[in-house]
């Protein structure tokens, strides 16, 4: 194809294969099950929030194996759970803290079966760390703090020692890396800028230099993401669709899109601007079709389960993908060559040479494809492998049954397809490309 895309450090290869993976927010936040942010929006203190929720967090109904089927259901093919999320507790037994699922009612370490779970069905795992910890003592205030408004709390930053925050972040990092087997992504998040007189955090204060060597030494091929503010393997557009493949300094980039099914991370109980099955492929694919991965989110419940709306989703796209799968896995854009139709997109997969054609909106009878012709050998629906016949190059305007069919310019390939959309969410055409 002639990309040029800038390289990783970390081994990449395996990641665009995959193209589609789940995020997991889970914590004390889905207790309060209005929002993984309910901390920071009700200016609750750590003493408050852990006073009601920690005590309580008693998943009795998790079972890792049952996520992990689901994911795979679905066709993902790696996952990136949140080890600790902005509130600082902890889903391991980690040693540095007391601030973890262990202590509460749940008693035990539940990152640990997870992760298992998920790897022994050969999707890839992903680490993801809050840099923020609005329980650590040492903490400072900023702009996205929960007593950012509290004077009290505020005059006291002075005392508050930053740098003992940063050597417990580096010694859970360490014990994330070294604890849980081979992980192949370690998801950040996130720096904060400098507002409303609050002073900011970035890769100076985080010391994301030695922070990055550090996890090169423990885990080389691992991927890292952007967030760090010191580059990164993965760059990490968040709740938006971007226009086309992300470049820095020119260069396309590794890229991967971070979803919601509704406007939430974390459990919301009351949210009720779900996506439907097509709206979550077609950002699948358009994903996709800009060299893209997307992952998708899922808030788990207090009990250990994924909302029913969740799972509707999820089995409503593995239904999808299991049929199409072939047009998303190892694909990416097209070549500049050929252009996309209206209400379409085009996925690229350059080890078969084939081109998929997704066809968002049903035509009647037929599908123009101007610059196709002499370059397709072969057409076909993905869904059942039922052959789209083809009229390549220039036709005569003749009368057919009454009907009046117009000329075409020599350079297209016409599509007849059948007038009635096939039963599936966003229809696919596989065309085989000539050597």
């Amino acid at each position: 194809m002639g990309l040029d895309v800038r390289p990783t450090i970390g081994d990449s290869s395996w990641f665009t294969q995959s193209r589609f993976g789940m995020f997991i927010h889970w914590g004390l936040y889905s207790l309060g099950a209005r929002h993984e942010w309910l901390q920071s929006r009700e200016f609750l203190s750590a003493e408050a929030y852990r006073d009601k929720y920690f005590r309580r967090f008693d998943p009795d109904l998790y079972d890792p194996e049952l996520w992990a089927d689901l994911a795979l259901e679905a066709g993902m093919k790696y996952f990136v759970v949140t080890t600790k999320h902005h509130e600082g507790f902890c889903l391991w037994d980690s040693k540095y803290t007391v601030y973890k699922a262990p202590n509460t009612p749940a008693g035990r370490d539940v990152l640990k079966p997870m992760v298992e779970a998920f790897r022994s069905r050969g999707i890839h795992p992903g680490l993801y760390y809050s840099l923020l910890d609005w329980h650590h003592p040492d903490y400072t205030v900023d702009v996205k703090h929960p007593l950012r408004y509290d004077k009290t709390f505020v005059g006291k930053d002075s005392e508050r020692r930053f740098d003992r925050y940063v050597e417990y972040m580096f010694n859970q990092t360490r014990e994330l890396l070294t604890e849980f087997g081979k992980i192949d992504l370690m998801f950040f998040d996130f720096s904060i800028p400098s507002l409303e007189g609050f002073p900011g955090k970035g890769k100076d204060e985080w010391r994301s230099e030695a922070l990055v060597k550090l996890i090169r030494e423990l885990q080389p091929n691992i991927l890292l993401n952007d967030r760090l503010q010191v580059g990164g393997d993965i760059t990490t557009p968040e709740q938006y669709q971007p226009r086309k493949w992300i470049e820095v300094d020119g260069r396309r980039v590794v890229w991967e899109a971070c979803h919601t099914f509704s406007g939430s991370w974390g459990y919301y109980r009351d949210e009720e601007t779900w996506k439907s099955v097509d709206q979550l492929v077609k950002m699948l694919i358009d994903t996709v079709a800009k060299g893209g991965n997307l992952l998708l989110n899922v808030g788990p419940t207090g009990r250990g389960e994924f909302d029913e709306r969740a799972v509707d989703r999820l089995k409503g796209i593995g239904a999808w993908m299991r049929r199409h799968n072939r047009s998303i896995y190892g694909c990416t854009a097209a070549p500049d060559a050929f252009a996309c139709p209206a209400d379409c997109r085009l996925t690229y997969n350059p080890d078969t040479n084939r081109l998929y054609l997704h066809v968002f909106s049903w035509p009647f009878k037929h599908l123009h494809l101007p610059g196709f012709s002499g370059r397709v050998e072969y057409a076909q629906l993905l869904n059942d492998g039922s052959e789209i016949r083809m009229t390549e190059g220039k036709q005569e305007m003749t009368m057919e049954a009454g009907a009046f069919n117009e000329g075409r310019p020599e350079d297209t390939l016409t599509l007849a397809l059948p007038v009635k959309k096939p039963d599936v969410a966003v229809p696919v055409i596989e065309l085989f490309l000539r050597g």
